[in-house]
């Protein structure tokens, strides 16, 4: 599969890019999709609410009052759920979220969903760019320039460049990471993705590389 790649005006530089159709032009697999997804979530949950119930609440260890003459219920503790200050029933409390998935479905469903957005012509190829220092409006001009300022864009860098970071930082709907760290679930978030040309082959080895450390 080849891609047109852009310059940072938005015009066709006459360049293209060769992407592998083992990862981008593959059947998906959508149960992989789905639980990949599913463990991204649930591992970003903290699991840290917490709540007592009636034997973990101070108090009420004696009788709230006589056994008869009163005209009210007879309690045997003042810490009953039934009660304000009293223990909460069936209550949150710490637990661990974590869920895995062998690494090789992971990878599966990295392409997967890496082949849905390159058949939805949702993958753009751009000239590598950079700055001098921090200016939102330049990336914000790329944007623009590629008219897709108004969708959710997920751009791509070869190494860490914390000048484009912190350049779109600011634009709402827009990331920049580097080529070998997209999650399915942040692929599959955003409406285009922007690969710089320098970030194709380490886009492309981190998936193959993985396969082969699974083989």
């Amino acid at each position: 599969m080849k891609l047109p790649i852009f310059t940072t005006e938005g015009k066709d530089s006459g360049n293209k890019a060769e992407l592998a159709d083992s990862i981008f032009a593959i059947e998906p697999n959508e149960t992989v999709v789905y639980e990949d997804v599913r463990r991204y979530m649930a591992n970003q949950r903290q699991g840290t609410s917490n709540t007592k119930e009636r034997g973990q609440v101070r108090g009420g260890g004696r009788k709230a009052y006589r056994q008869k003459g009163t005209g009210q219920a007879r309690r045997g503790s003042i810490r009953s759920p039934l009660l304000k200050g009293g223990g909460t029933v069936f209550g949150p409390s710490p637990r661990n979220y974590k869920h895995n998935l062998p690494k090789k479905s992971r990878e599966l469903a990295r392409k997967s969903v890496l082949s849905v957005k390159a058949d939805e012509d949702a993958i753009k190829v751009i000239d590598d760019f950079s700055f001098d220092e921090p200016k939102t409006r330049k990336v914000a001009d790329i944007l623009e320039a590629l008219e897709v300022q108004d969708q959710k864009v997920l751009i791509l860098t070869a190494e860490t460049d914390t000048v484009v970071y912190k350049s779109a930082r600011n634009i709402p709907d827009v990331k920049v990471l580097e080529a070998y760290k997209p999650t399915t679930y942040q692929i599959l978030d955003a409406d285009v993705i922007l690969i710089q040309k320098s970030a194709v082959d380490v886009l492309q080895n981190s998936v193959e590389s993985a396969e082969e450390a699974v083989a």
